[in-house]
């Protein structure tokens, strides 16, 4: 029997009108919808005028793992299955990923309706440069977690993009300041393509002192890339001895470094000599 077809359908993140025609047309002719929130999603056909004809089954991250083997099973039958979340793109920081890999292990099609996405939209409203960008899910909620993770973004120079819950958005842009430098540019997006839509802009300093009053809403926070440092060839001299201890020859070694940091290869090796005599 030929296989159904899994659909990853995009959302309107507030706004319905944001919604595609192929997003209503699918919604009222998949065999099953699979919707994170299921009130959520009859209220979103409701507001596009659409009757689903098949069935509609939760999808959200504790009943996930249960809920595969049932919609494997319609689709291996030749259902279509539509996904949907809350708001945006499934698996993108919501349900989807574990199903869409189940389907490319057992040969399923899947495809995607192309909509709406809290990254991209905030990303472009930012200001900050949209050339070269890393999305991070949500930030780690505890405290230690969080210094670690904000430590690895130090010297990340893509704009990096990730969620924060509103209620944890001032420690969280605090701490931001603490490990990454109060100078740091960012922008906090708030309630995208709703009534009360925000961009706040500025220093890291700046923002969490405008979040300690309490924000509401759908956050997306956007963080400007690490502005590249200037690396003297002294600084690099430990790194290239440590990779000759290790067994590599010292003329790949310091030509390797310095093609990375970007100084002359002679001026390095000839540094690595001086620091051997010196010792």
């Amino acid at each position: 029997m030929t296989p159904g077809r899994l659909i990853l359908a995009a959302t309107p993140l507030g706004d319905v009108r944001d919604a595609s025609q192929r997003l209503a047309s699918a919604l009222a002719e998949a065999d099953v919808v699979a919707a994170e929130d299921t009130r959520r999603f009859r209220a979103l056909a409701t507001a596009l005028g659409v009757t689903p004809r098949g069935r509609v089954v939760s999808f959200y991250e504790d009943v996930e793992p249960a809920r595969l083997p049932k919609l494997l099973e319609s689709l291996n039958a030749g259902e279509t299955v539509v996904l949907v979340t809350d708001a945006g793109m499934p698996s993108v920081s919501d349900p989807g990923f574990r199903l869409v890999s189940a389907c490319v292990s057992s040969n399923i099609p899947v495809t995607c309706l192309p909509g709406p996405s809290a990254v991209t939209t905030a990303l472009a409203l930012s200001g900050l440069p949209c050339d070269r960008f890393c999305f991070e899910g949500f930030a780690p909620r505890k405290p230690g977690e969080r210094s670690r993770w904000l430590s690895s973004l130090r010297d990340e120079p893509r704009t990096a993009v990730f969620f924060e819950s509103p209620h944890r958005l001032a420690s969280l842009l605090s701490d931001a300041a603490s490990v990454l430098g109060g100078d740091r540019r960012a922008a906090v997006c708030r309630e995208l393509t709703k009534t009360y839509e925000e961009v706040k802009r500025g220093s890291l300093e700046e923002l969490a002192s405008w979040a300690s009053d309490g924000v509401r809403g759908e956050i997306t926070v956007v963080l400007a890339g690490a502005s590249p440092r200037e690396v003297s060839v002294g600084d690099l001299v430990a790194e290239v001895s440590a990779r000759v201890a290790s067994g590599e020859r010292l003329k790949s070694a310091a030509a390797e470094v310095a093609e990375a940091a970007g100084v002359s290869k002679k001026e390095l090796y000839d540094a690595v000599l001086a620091a051997r005599k010196a010792d």
